[in-house]
Parts: C-alpha cells; structure tokens; sequence
C-alpha cells in the first residue's frame, strides 16, 4: 500500500521525474493531462443560438438564445413587443393591424389607437377640427380641444376635408389618369362608398379656398380604352354609386347643372373639356374650351358659342336639360338657352371634370395638363 503512494505522488512531478519515478505505474502516468479548457483540445465551443442536446425547455424569450429547444429563437417570445402598422406615417398604429415580434418591424410603431391611417392628421393627441370628423380619436366630434378652445358652433358647417364634402358625390364614379393597381394600363377608378372620403392630389383634390373641387388630367397620364387622352373626370351612377346611370333623352327630364372655371391648358395642344353628355357609344354635347374659345361640341363639330374670348380661372355656369328629344345648353343666364340640340339616343349619363384634349404624341409633355375646379354640381331626373 505504501509502495503504491510513493509511485502516484511522483507521477505529480516534471517530465523527468516521471521517467525516474513511475517505473512501476506506467498505467498512471500514460493517462492524458487535462487542456486548460477542461475539453479537449478538438472540442468546438458550443453554440449559444442552438439547443444543447441538454437543452431543459423553458418559456422562450427575446435573448437570442432557443430557450424551448425547438431550434428556433425568439419566436413567440412571452416578452415580445406588440407593434401596429403605421400606414400614414403620423407616429400612431392601427390596433385591428398588429405584428408581435422581440425586434420593430419595418413601418410599424408601437402606439396604436389610429382611428383613420389613411389620414396622418388623424390620430390620438392631433387638433380637433371642425370638420365633422374626430379628429383626435377620442370618440367625439367636433369637440373643444384639450386646450380649452371653444367647440364648434351649434349648426354650424364644418370645415371641409375631402372633395365629397363640397359636392354631392352619392351617385357618381371617378376616373383618374393613373394606373389601376390591378392593371397598370388601364385608369384607376373610384366608386361608393370609398370616394366619399377619397382625395389625390394633384388629380382630385380640394381648392385651397375650400369652396370647390380641383380635377386635373395629365398629357402622359393613364387613358381608357375607349380613348387617347387622360381624364379626371366623373361619370354618373344611380343607386348610390352602385349602378351606372343610363338614360333616354327621349323618356323624362335629365338636367345637371355645373359651376366651374377652367384653370389651366396644355402648352401645345390646348384643349380642355369640361362637361358632358354621353351616350352608349360616343359623346352627344361637350362644353369645350380651345384656348380663349368656349363652345358646345357635339360628334365632333361645334353646335354653338358660350364665350369666344374666355379668360382662364373666371367662373361660369353650365346646365343642361334634356327633354322631349332635345338637349337645351345655357350659360351663365340660365333663363334662356344659348344652344339647342335635337337628339334621341339612349344609355346616356353625366359627366363632369377635365377631360385633357391633348397627349405626348400631339407634342405636349407628360407633365402638361388640363385643370378644371367645379365649385356645385346638381343633377336631377323627372
């Protein structure tokens, strides 16, 4: 037994006293020294993203580490953050629209509580306005701001913000002369109920005095397929905007009554219309403008003058009525037509907006435009 322990303290020594020493326990001293690692020398370090094979499941957390040994990290953390999209950009989410995630995805934000991200001056802590909107998300309208300003004036007619609270929108569709999302060459188009509170601008959009709506086509812009020039322009529906109107001029009385003034023409080509009548296959009358030249157009050929010397941005009235096969056009005085067309067709409907009468190809440049703002617009049927 002795013997024993002298032969395992030498085995402790240097190299030589090794050699000297351990004569009789070369069992003892051919066993491999520990590397400083306590592993070794070939071991890989372990990888902190992955599970051991020891790995003990626990709730998983955002620390970079598989805490469930499922071999994913992070997800479904119980500490992971809520973000809401951010759509408009004005620091607030929309609550039905979340991501839950340990890191901020691209355009989210983590306050929620928008009630419009489709407008970045609504949302939670924004000024109320007069506007017939809550503005601030705070389930009122129209109340006195947390400032202490008053509220907005019993009866009193608020502050306009979308071009449907100027001009009565209800039965009537938009064209505009950019392209649809579903088919890049075709012109997007707006219905009800979303152009009840749609804007674009520069195509259509509010006056900056708030008193009309500002509809403007580009030479370049997208067109219809029935046509070569761009419009930003309203076609007539029935129904509440589900259905397109389409009438007789021979079957009831059809009148639609414009207040507008045309703002701006192409450089090249300038031609502008600004109202219509059409049929099921082409345009029955137009109110055109050809530079300072103002005229009903029908099929192509003018019918008769309104206003051989008009000055840009002056306002005028239109109305048309149509009754007993004929369309009656008056302008500015509207107790006496100033052009009469007889005409029996059908499929016919309103429009009203700007019509750009010119393109690239007719020498104007894709930014050219032709702008037209209607300040009312009635139409009625008998």
């Amino acid at each position: 037994m002795l013997t024993w322990l002298l032969l395992a303290v030498g085995c402790v020594g240097d190299d030589s006293a090794k050699q000297e020493d351990c004569n009789g326990g070369e069992a003892l001293c051919d066993q491999e020294e520990p590397d400083d690692t306590g592993g070794s020398d070939d071991s890989a370090a372990p990888d902190d993203s992955a599970a051991p094979d020891d790995c003990t499941a626990e709730a998983e957390r955002c620390d970079g580490v598989d805490n469930d040994c499922d071999g994913a990290v992070d997800e479904d953390a119980t500490d992971a953050t809520t973000w809401y999209i951010d759509a408009d950009g004005d620091g607030h989410g929309d609550s039905a629209d979340a991501r839950v995630a340990c890191a901020q995805p691209d355009g989210t934000v983590a306050a929620a509580a928008d009630c419009d991200d489709g407008d970045p001056e609504v949302h939670p802590g924004a000024a109320e306005r007069c506007d017939g909107a809550d503005d601030d998300c705070d389930g009122a309208v129209d109340e006195a701001e947390a400032g202490g300003s008053a509220p907005c004036p019993d009866g009193g007619d608020p502050s306009p913000s979308h071009p449907a609270d100027v001009l009565d929108l209800t039965n009537w569709k938009i064209t505009l002369p950019v392209a649809s999302s579903d088919d890049p060459a075709s012109p997007r188009e707006v219905l009800q109920p979303e152009l009840d509170t749609f804007t674009l601008a520069p195509y259509f959009h509010l006056a900056d005095s708030g008193e009309g709506v500002v509809f403007r086509a580009n030479a370049g812009g997208v067109t219809t397929s029935g046509s070569s020039y761009p419009r930003s322009e309203l076609r007539e529906m029935t129904d509440g905007g589900a259905e397109k109107a389409s009438w007789s001029t021979t079957s009831g009385v059809h009148a639609m009554t414009i207040t507008q003034a045309i703002h701006h023409l192409p450089e090249v080509k300038q031609h502008v219309v600004a109202g219509q009548i059409h049929d099921a296959g082409d345009d029955v009358v137009m109110i055109r403008l050809e530079g300072e030249h103002l005229f009903v157009e029908g099929g192509g050929e003018e019918l008769g003058d309104l206003d051989p010397s008009y000055t840009l941005g002056e306002e005028f009235t239109v109305r048309f009525v149509v009754e007993d096969g004929q369309i009656d056009v008056y302008f500015n005085d509207l107790s006496t037509p100033v052009v009469r067309v007889p005409s029996d067709t059908t499929g016919c409907y309103f429009k009203a907006g700007a019509y750009t009468q010119s393109n690239t190809d007719r020498g104007d440049a894709a930014d050219a435009y032709g702008e037209v703002e209607i300040r009312d617009l009635v139409v009625t049927h008998e």
